[in-house]
């Protein structure tokens, strides 16, 4: 609703918002979503902060804060121009590892079935010393899609999007050097563009005062295309109508 014909939508969300989990579950499902470049992020606190402060969005023309609820810019544009959503993932299931199914959906677990056998999943991941850098990895008919680990406590696992009931996950296969890895594919091209990378990227890349080419924009708490990511890096685009990029 409130979209131009030709044009784009940019949309933020809280993270661990009811927003947050709704658009996570359900964004596939809404009707026309892939129908326009959908781009945007979930936003976050200092890490610091976590326990004590609720991640928000902001109503600047009215100067409102929300806790809940998504902010969603239509962008119409130019006849001459058309709009392309990137996405970077470093990462694709380890077909070595177990597979992990999940008995429930949230945004933290306490069991799992791995390898067929049910576990008590934060005992299993120190047991295994799963490098939680990776991230888990389902695979959505050939899309590859992330979910992080937040924590690993001393009950349950808690992470940066939900996992779903019943599908199958793997733990990520190691890219490499994470930091080295990450530069190398994130120099850009130059173009016109709005970026936003995942703070993981952020942390385990080592980009603390490093550059990532033309990418431009914050680090987030999980990233929009079209659906929900996590550990990825979105990009919007800007072409004139004879460069586009062929989808």
């Amino acid at each position: 609703m409130g979209r131009y014909d030709s044009g784009l939508s940019v949309i933020l969300i809280p993270a661990f918002s009811r927003a947050h989990e709704t658009y996570a579950l359900g964004a596939a499902e809404f009707p026309g979503l892939f129908d326009q470049p959908v781009m945007g992020w979930i936003t976050g606190v200092h890490l610091d902060e976590l326990a004590q402060t609720k991640p928000k969005v902001f109503d600047g023309s009215r100067g409102i804060a929300h806790a809940e609820g998504a902010m969603v810019l239509h962008v119409k544009l130019p006849a001459e121009r058309i709009a392309n959503v990137e996405i970077l993932n470093l990462f694709e299931q380890d077909d070595s590892g177990p597979e992990i199914i999940f008995p429930a959906t949230g945004f933290s677990a306490r069991h799992a079935v791995v390898a067929g056998q049910k576990v008590d999943f934060a005992e299993w991941v120190e047991s295994q010393n799963i490098d939680t850098r990776l991230p888990l990895v389902a695979n959505y008919a050939g899309a590859m899609i992330n979910v992080s680990f937040q924590s690993v406590g001393a009950q349950e696992v808690a992470f940066y999007a939900p996992v779903i009931e019943g599908v199958p996950y793997r733990i990520a296969r190691n890219p490499g050097d994470y930091a080295t890895v990450f530069a190398q594919r994130a120099q850009g091209d130059g173009a016109q563009e709005l970026s936003c990378n995942c703070i993981l990227n952020f942390l385990f890349g080592e980009l603390e005062q490093k550059r990532t080419g033309s990418f431009t924009g914050p680090v987030t708490f999980g990233e929009i295309a079209y659906i929900l990511l996590n550990q990825t890096m979105v990009r919007l685009q800007l072409h004139r109508l004879e460069h586009a990029a062929v989808a």
